[in-house]
């Protein structure tokens, strides 16, 4: 079966199962391995992607359900507003260590900022939710998130 949807920008289509998990086509149909597989269960947020401007867990997000819809991944976060600013202020903040939970992370913070430019931490918490962070670079994500939304009182 054929489905078509846009990844970054670009219209995409897939002949494949409907049921085939979003993360296994952008990584093996699509070549995108920047999103990354963690606990395949949706509890761990290493596989987030942006679906309408959403972030979902792509482990859980059966390629059906993506039909006729825009995807955005950590490839084409950094393209616009805010990414750019998420991506400098995670660098700034020198936030990974491992890496490997970054970019779910970073495509979490960015769905935040869209809706929520100025965030409170609870806010953030909430957002942040089950992204989880084996390195517990807690501390400074919540910082390159308040930096990247221009709150004042960050702390690293």
């Amino acid at each position: 079966m054929a489905i078509s949807f846009t990844v970054n920008g670009q219209k995409r289509q897939v002949d494949g199962d409907a049921a085939k998990p979003l993360l296994w086509v952008l990584r093996e149909d699509l070549d995108m391995v920047g999103t990354k597989f963690g606990c395949g269960a949706g509890l761990c947020g290493a596989c987030t992607v942006h679906v309408g401007g959403d972030a979902v867990r792509s482990c859980q997000t059966p390629l059906g359900d993506v039909a006729g819809k825009a995807i955005t991944t950590i490839e084409g976060v950094q393209t616009g507003d805010p990414g750019k600013r998420i991506a400098a202020a995670w660098v700034k903040h020198d936030v990974p260590q491992c890496g490997y939970c970054q970019a779910g992370q970073i495509m979490s913070a960015t769905a935040l900022l869209a809706t929520t430019p100025k965030p409170s931490d609870e806010e953030i918490d909430a957002a942040m939710m089950g992204n989880l962070c084996r390195c517990s670079t807690y501390v400074r994500i919540r910082a390159a998130i308040k930096d990247a939304a221009g709150i004042q009182d960050v702390q690293a």
